[in-house]
């Protein structure tokens, strides 16, 4: 490994973030370098499009080049012909890899592939940054299960709204830029039935260039949101997850705008069984799912300790007592207390964005 390694990792890394996140495929670029030189360069868009390698090497001679990628080529057939053979066959005699592929379709065979067909391998360049903007496909390969972020705007006091429950605006313009550009990543954004009687929110990605819309996903048990809001618009189809307690002239009002009512057992109050919806989520190749509230789903999330990342947006507000926070997580003590690991702070305008991880203790 070498500081030319990094050099060229770091731009298959730029490649693979310069597109759109191609879910439920991950996030690969490619470049073939010769003496020092970039060749080609290539870069996956998405399903049934060439991976990254073969996209670089269209229209390329890959005697004796040194190809790097920021995930382990595969070996296996699926929509498009495997790498590895293919960088074998062009002569590729180098790969520098950042991360093994934790697919059980390659996890390591593309690897042992190319060196037992006499090409080098050398792994684990930039591999921090590389399982980072791989965060929810390595996840979900490896649980099956979506990463959950739950976001939050919290106001300085950590309340959710005011007393009246309204949430609007506790955050800035600024930070709500922010939340649109993350629903462009996501494959998905959930909220609980509160959030739309209160604010009645669309979910959709706007005014940030958007080449993709998330899943809305609504999680209401009782049928308590009515057809006519917001997120039942033409924006695409909402999916409504709700339990056999819901009306069924409720869940035949809900499909007659379009949506996709999902039912899913109770669970033992009552409520959508959450568990079992990010189950089923994860079965349907939903890697990024976004939870943005509110504070009934949002406490039922940490209390079964559902999420994976906290991502918190602090308000410069305080509206005191009264307001709707997070409500009870069975926590009795300190040493009972729901650990996390700051990953990084953001200023936002006016705002603080706070992005934390499950604490390894």
């Amino acid at each position: 490994m070498t500081k030319t390694d990094d050099v060229f990792m770091r731009r298959a890394l730029e490649l693979a973030r310069s597109v759109a996140p191609p879910s439920p495929n991950p996030r690969v670029g490619a470049v073939l370098v010769r003496d020092g030189a970039v060749v080609a360069e290539g870069v996956h868009r998405g399903p049934g499009t060439p991976h990254a390698e073969a996209d670089a090497l269209r229209g390329s001679d890959g005697a004796g080049l040194t190809c790097y990628v920021n995930l382990e080529p595969c070996v296996h057939h699926g929509r498009t012909p495997p790498c590895a053979p293919a960088l074998v066959a062009a002569g590729v005699v180098r790969v520098v890899a950042a991360v093994e592929d934790p697919d059980p379709r390659v996890a390591g065979d593309g690897f042992a592939y190319l060196e037992d067909r006499g090409v080098e391998v050398v792994a684990g360049v930039l591999a921090g940054e590389a399982r980072e903007l791989n965060a929810a496909y390595i996840h979900h390969r490896t649980t099956g299960r979506p990463l959950v972020t739950l976001k939050l705007a919290l106001t300085l006091d950590g309340r959710l709204g005011a007393p009246d429950g309204s949430a609007r605006w506790i955050t800035s313009p600024e930070t709500r830029v922010r939340v649109h550009q993350r629903r462009a990543e996501a494959d998905a954004v959930m909220v609980g039935a509160g959030t739309v009687l209160v604010d009645d929110p669309c979910l959709t990605a706007r005014d940030v260039g958007a080449k993709r819309q998330p899943l809305r996903i609504v999680v209401d048990s009782s049928g308590r949101v009515s057809p006519k809001a917001r997120v039942f618009d033409d924006s695409g189809r909402p999916v409504i997850a709700t339990t056999g307690d819901c009306p069924h002239e409720v869940q035949m009002s809900w499909k007659e705008t379009g949506a996709e009512v999902v039912v899913v057992p109770p669970d033992a109050d009552g409520g959508v069984d959450v568990d079992a919806l990010i189950r089923h989520l994860g079965e349907r190749n939903v890697l990024d799912l976004v939870c943005e509230g509110g504070a009934e789903l949002a406490t039922t999330l940490l209390r079964l300790d559902l999420v994976d990342r906290l991502e918190i947006h602090y308000g410069a507000v305080v509206v005191g007592r009264g307001g709707p926070a997070i409500g009870d997580l069975g926590v009795t003590s300190m040493a009972d207390a729901h650990r996390w690991s700051t990953a990084a702070v953001e200023r936002s305008g006016p705002d603080a964005i706070v992005l934390l991880e499950r604490s390894a203790d």
